[in-house]
């Protein structure tokens, strides 16, 4: 699915989904560069996301892949 990253001084990183017009804060991470992992969010997705250059500029749109409510990649 497609989703926006983004920073903001208020909550830090959140992320963007448009079709599910969804926004929620990244609460954990299993990278600290946040690529190339799964994230997090409020809402208790997770999701992950593809191998990218720890340097990539936010705000970003990219594909992430949803994972199941058992952990499992869908």
């Amino acid at each position: 699915m497609k989703v926006m990253i983004r920073r903001s001084p208020e909550t830090g990183l959140s992320i963007y989904v448009p079709k599910k017009d969804l926004e929620e804060p990244i609460v954990e991470t299993e990278h600290e560069t946040l690529w190339g992992g799964w994230i997090r969010i409020a809402n208790g997705w997770v999701l992950d996301l593809p191998q990218m250059a720890s340097d990539t500029t936010l705000p970003i749109t990219i594909n992430a892949k949803k994972r199941g409510d058992d952990g499992e990649e869908r």
